[in-house]
């Protein structure tokens, strides 16, 4: 029991400017001490000093959001060795008990004694690199796709024959073609406008391309040294496999692979009815884990002999593709699980 092993917590919520404390006992479950510091480095050097002043003895830090408006204290704080307890969001008791940043200080201070295994924040570092490149890259991606979207609607509306000489064109080509042209010397107001339009976008879609592809080479850099292992698996790509990375984080985050299977919204849940015994997914859970593991398996499916295999002997079963699916899915997460949590120790 965490009970056991300290005398004091820390309860912290963080917000963009200032972060609220509350100094709880754990014996007594009583406040000691509430105040609120500066979002900066001078603040987190006072958190710790005043830490230190009312909390002496075995303590730690409960921060809400440890990988948002908290992410500098507890860089600040696992910097100097304390030991910091990830809280998760308060919003029932919000609701049921009214809101201030205080109370919400004591709540995360008592939800992290009531809790059976706490959880340790994301891990840092190469990590920490990883989501920021993985963030970065779907932002080019998303922006690239709605370039190409805008791209399509202006050419279908485009004036002739600016349209009849642009549509048999390859997406490559168009897009060469369309960043070389020059709609200055056009007399035609619609045709110059059509053709300053297109010509902007397609600059912006080829643009957007040279920076999607640097990301991806410093994703993939960035894996491979966390996670070799991964990138060994059939149909694991650097991006399903940063993505895995992410969500993983670290040795002992995450206690059994039921509960990676269940953070992936992998883990089955009874739909029984009547005489029919059956089984789905779960659709909480982290989405994009699980958009990550669901393209895993779309590559399996195509080209893994022994998924392939497998998928043919549960319809031979009486099962559904979509359970053959959930089946694959949960022994995926199962899989990925076991050689994340017992592999080489993951670099910081």
């Amino acid at each position: 029991m965490l009970a056991d092993q300290l005398d004091y917590i820390v309860g912290v919520d963080p917000h963009r400017d200032a972060h609220a404390l509350a100094v709880v006992e754990v014996v007594s479950g009583a406040v000691i001490f509430e105040t609120t510091v500066a979002a900066s480095s001078d603040g987190y050097a006072t958190a710790l000093r005043l830490a230190e002043e009312h909390a002496r003895g075995r303590r730690a830090f409960a921060i809400e959001g440890t990988g948002s408006f908290g992410a500098g204290l507890t860089r600040f704080l696992t910097g100097r060795d304390e030991r910091v307890l990830e809280v998760g969001r308060l919003r029932r008791e919000r609701r049921t008990g009214g809101k201030t940043d205080a109370l919400d200080a004591i709540r995360a201070a008592r939800s992290v004694l009531a809790s059976e295994r706490p959880a340790t924040p994301r891990a840092g570092g190469e990590r920490q690199a990883l989501q920021a490149l993985v963030a970065a890259r779907e932002g080019a991606v998303n922006a690239k796709r709605a370039g190409l979207c805008q791209l399509r609607d202006l050419l279908i509306t485009a004036p002739e024959p600016l349209r009849s000489e642009l549509r048999p064109l390859s997406r490559t080509r168009l897009l060469q073609r369309l960043a070389a042209t020059r709609p200055d010397g056009q007399r035609d107001p619609e045709l110059r406008g059509s053709m300053l339009a297109l010509r902007s976008i397609a600059r912006r879609v080829l643009q957007l391309t040279v920076e999607e592809r640097e990301l991806a080479r410093e994703i993939e850099t960035i894996t491979r040294k966390l996670a070799p292992q991964l990138l060994d698996q059939p149909g694991v790509g650097p991006h399903a496999a940063a993505q895995v990375v992410l969500s993983w984080s670290h040795q002992g985050r995450i206690t059994t692979e039921a509960a990676f299977a269940r953070l992936a919204g992998a883990a089955p849940i009874p739909a029984s009815s009547g005489q029919t015994i059956r089984y789905r997914l779960d659709r909480s859970g982290d989405r994009k884990l699980n958009r990550a593991l669901h393209m895993i398996l779309v590559t399996r499916k195509r080209s893994h002999p022994a998924t392939i295999a497998y998928i043919e002997r549960r319809l031979a079963e009486g099962k559904t593709r979509r359970e053959a699916n959930r089946c694959l899915k949960r022994y995926l997460a199962r899989s990925l699980y076991r050689l994340l949590e017992h592999g080489p120790p993951m670099p910081t």
